[in-house]
């Protein structure tokens, strides 16, 4: 049967898919007639007023809240200060240690710590769902906008649309992997898959910023693969059927179970069960637009807390470097200009470049390859969620910033966010919320520097330390987590396409680890099903269909 629901999606939403395409779309308000364009629709301001609400453009959460601070010279001197390199952020993780050795010892990263009941991976996974929803290229740092007149250039729904562009019809370069126009295409840097590139090692891909790093490329190349071996098995299903219709349903399974992991794997480590369950259960009560957008203080402020996640280092692999493990730091500036840079940024080819993916997830009690121990031996954890950020993230290469402009320092972007947006302070999003700010003495490292921020701070800076305060560092505290879980499930809810929507019930109806369809579908499982998982490179690719 043909899926016909997505054929009607493409038409709808073609416009905002197509990455650095048209920005805009062409309808706008006009006049007394109050006619809109496509997915827009009017807001209402706390304490009167109304606003435009559109699913190309950022918007806010809060709209009757006032900004942290009012914008000065004086503030931003601040900001940055508590963002530099051996600011109040800085982790001040023992760099010149070398990767190894802060991996296997903690008391290098002291002011660090890792977080148990997350693994390494859950990291990556959440800057890719990011990257699935939002990019701002038209705001400037510390300069206040007005997020309803910002582009977001990526569709405001879990779709993929970073990963299928606008489709074979119109991202063409993407696609044409062994002969077939409906299959990615996926090349290899030497022992494993690597992304399609160009001759300077640009990634062929539709949004750039999934060649940031190593663990995000790999994430990037597994879905490649997860959505041709869909491609397969749908043929294999239908042979009747043409490449149109074999295309939507494995881009459909594709993006099912994408979204499904999402609501019952990644969320919940982002926010808590218990909070999903409320949220989904009982509905969401400050993200209730009329149309699905995203709004800055989840894309400039809640959603930023998986910064505080990165390791300093990581092992890439474990017999990638001459049948050595592959160690980097996540970024090192010794790594510039270097054709297999010593690092794991992206946007280079050789054969240790790849992830061993047995690193970043938990794959349990299953023997490993090679022998001896178990796969669940080799993963490592991520960090805690706290005003802690790993001292390479205090340097980042230029190529991994969009604009290519300075700071380089990631919490000093993060916070000149907050003036970009005139976002609220937290202790004004926890009284809306009804929940118990924290209080000046919570926050008294930022009493110094004499602008009051202890008692208004920014959005961002607070979602961090109220996750360590409130939650331990395991999850995001009441305030994040509510912004993060409401606005996930909002976006679900808003797409029609999506399994929350047409199939709230729904299982996933791929294979997991094991072989067996169980109605369950974790991240190992969609590893495997990709054939990039240990056991899958082992034999030399998937299992058969």
């Amino acid at each position: 049967m043909k899926n016909k629901q997505q054929d009607r999606s493409t038409s709808r939403s073609l416009y905002r898919r197509r990455f650095l395409g048209t920005l805009g779309g062409t309808a706008v308000a006009v006049g007394a007639s109050g006619l809109l364009g496509a997915g827009a629709a009017f807001g209402q301001r706390a304490g009167g007023g109304r606003f435009f609400v559109r699913e190309d453009r950022f918007g806010r959460m809060f709209p009757g809240l006032p900004p942290f601070a009012s914008p000065s010279p004086r503030l931003n001197a601040a900001l940055m200060d508590i963002g530099k390199p051996g600011g109040l952020l800085d982790a001040k993780d023992n760099l010149a240690a070398g990767p190894i050795a802060l991996i296997v010892d903690p008391a290098l990263s002291a002011d660090n710590p890792n977080n148990p009941a997350h693994s390494a991976g859950t990291t990556f996974v959440g800057q890719f769902l990011d990257h699935d929803v939002t990019f701002d290229l038209g705001s400037r740092l510390g300069v206040p906008a007005r997020p309803e007149d910002s582009f977001n250039t990526r569709s405001p729904s879990f779709d993929l649309d970073s990963v299928y562009g606008g489709g074979p019809r119109h991202s063409s370069e993407l696609y044409g992997h062994e002969r077939s126009p409906i299959k990615f295409k996926v090349e290899s840097g030497g022992q494993f898959e690597d992304l399609p590139r160009r001759a300077n090692g640009t990634a062929i891909i539709a949004d750039p910023r999934n060649d940031e790093n190593l663990m995000i490329a790999g994430l990037q190349a597994a879905f490649y693969l997860f959505h041709n071996r869909a491609v397969d098995l749908v043929k294999k299903r239908h042979p009747r059927w043409d490449d149109d219709d074999i295309y939507r349903e494995a881009k459909h399974l594709t993006t099912w179970h994408y979204q499904w992991m999402i609501v019952n794997e990644f969320l919940p480590l982002f926010i808590g069960q218990r909070l999903v369950e409320d949220i989904l259960y009982r509905g969401r009560r400050y993200y209730r637009p009329p149309v699905g957008f995203i709004p800055v203080e989840f894309q400039g402020a809640a959603y930023r807390f998986g910064h505080t996640m990165v390791r300093p280092s990581y092992r890439a692999n474990i017999t990638g470097d001459k049948g050595q493990p592959f160690f980097g730091m996540v970024f090192d500036p010794a790594g510039e200009g270097q054709a297999d840079p010593v690092d794991l940024r992206g946007g280079a080819r050789a054969p240790r470049r790849f992830i061993g993916w047995e690193t970043f997830f938990n794959f349990g009690a299953i023997p490993r390859p090679s022998g001896g121990g178990t796969l669940g031996e080799d993963v490592r954890p991520n960090k805690l969620i706290d005003a802690r950020i790993s001292t390479p993230l205090f340097n980042l290469p230029l190529r991994t910033i969009a604009t290519g402009e300075p700071p380089t320092s990631l919490p000093q972007r993060n916070l000149l966010r907050q003036v970009t947006w005139s976002l609220p302070s937290g202790q004004s999003v926890a009284r809306e919320m009804r929940v118990e700010p924290l209080g000046p003495s919570e926050l008294r490292e930022l009493a110094g520097y004499g602008l009051g921020l202890e008692r208004s701070t920014p959005l961002w800076y607070y979602v961090l330390k109220e996750a360590r305060l409130r939650a331990n560092g395991a999850t995001l505290g009441p305030v994040g987590a509510r912004i993060v879980g409401e606005v996930f499930i909002g976006l679900l809810s808003y797409d029609d396409q999506s399994y929350l929507t047409q199939d709230p019930l729904w299982k996933p109806t791929l294979p997991a680890l094991s072989g067996s369809v169980t109605g369950e579908f974790r991240m190992i499982d969609f590893l495997a099903f990709a054939g990039v998982d240990p056991l899958s490179r082992a034999r030399g690719g998937p299992a058969s269909l």
